[in-house]
């Protein structure tokens, strides 16, 4: 019989984060970080395989479920969210590297944290989500990725909170399934994340990463110049740890391009794709992904 996840609710950096944890707490530590609109439980198929091995730890990101869920932009800003996961880390492995393994939103957050603190991230693994250097330069200059990342807008809008909460989160659903049904969106998990999103304050929360984020996506006729994008030093946005990333080539929400220069910010990447899988690659290539992170956590 398999071992049980674990709940559990830590007090860091100033919020509670509700995690969900497999494995002897003794163990080197691995952290899996989810995007939006997942929480926590997104990564159940995943932990149990490396549980033996490591203390496998999957926390609500702060904004998220039961996790706290501040109200103001300021507090979305990438420093606090990667204050939030190295205080998490410290609590659990004091002083030791662990390893990083995130989705979506939470590879933005990933990719920060390995940038800030090298010396504690000792392997990075990223599946479908973007080092905010080569994603910002597909953004100003590839006009798919651009179209695909417009919805961002929508979501920045004061009225997302109704628009997608409407109707039962109808919308909000049918950002998981809008290009094309997903097979592993049971009755079981769609009740999950009813329940995580339906948490007070937590939609404006998990909007509120959108209108934090100093990402430029200029609008249907807005020039370059115009949209003012941050200034991205590769020197200053390196990733020195072994990095893998893990890519569904069906995403269309992010592009192949939004990753095409990742190695001008990598000292070891290692890129490896899936041409059936799209955006949520976690739950439709569970096992191939299980193998793929295992390979490489073995790599000396």
């Amino acid at each position: 019989m398999s071992e049980a996840i674990r709940v559990s609710t830590l007090h860091v950096n100033g919020i509670d984060l509700t995690v969900r944890e497999m494995g002897d707490a003794q163990a080197p530590l691995m952290l899996f970080l989810h995007g939006f609109p997942e929480h926590a439980g997104a990564w159940d198929d995943v932990m149990p395989a490396f549980a033996v091995r490591w203390h496998t730890v999957a926390p609500n990101q702060r904004g998220y479920a039961t996790s706290s869920r501040p109200q103001d932009i300021e507090s979305y800003r990438i420093k606090n969210l990667v204050r939030d996961v190295l205080a998490l880390a410290e609590a659990l492995s004091p002083g030791k590297p662990f390893v990083l393994v995130a989705h979506d939103w939470g590879a933005s957050v990933a990719y920060a944290t390995a940038i800030a603190a090298p010396n504690r991230v000792s392997k990075l693994v990223i599946l479908n989500g973007v080092h905010p250097g080569p994603f910002q330069k597909a953004l100003l200059e590839d006009e798919g990725q651009r179209q695909a990342s417009l919805y961002m807008h929508i979501l920045r809008d004061p009225s997302a909170e109704e628009r997608l909460s409407a109707n039962g989160y109808e919308k909000l659903m049918g950002m998981l399934t809008r290009f094309g049904q997903q097979s592993w969106l049971t009755p079981e998990r769609k009740a999950a994340y009813l329940a995580a999103w339906s948490q007070p304050g937590a939609l404006t929360g998990m909007l509120n990463w959108y209108r934090a984020t100093p990402l430029v996506i200029p609008r249907p006729g807005e020039s370059v110049d115009t949209a003012k994008p941050p200034a991205l030093d590769p020197s200053q946005l390196r990733i020195r740890m072994p990095h893998l990333l893990l890519w569904g080539t069906r995403d269309q929400a992010l592009l192949p391009v939004s990753y095409a220069t990742l190695r001008d910010y990598c000292d070891d990447l290692t890129v490896q794709e899936f041409p059936t899988a799209d955006h949520w690659i976690v739950h439709q290539e569970t096992d191939a992904i299980i193998a793929a992170i295992s390979k490489f956590l073995d790599r000396q």
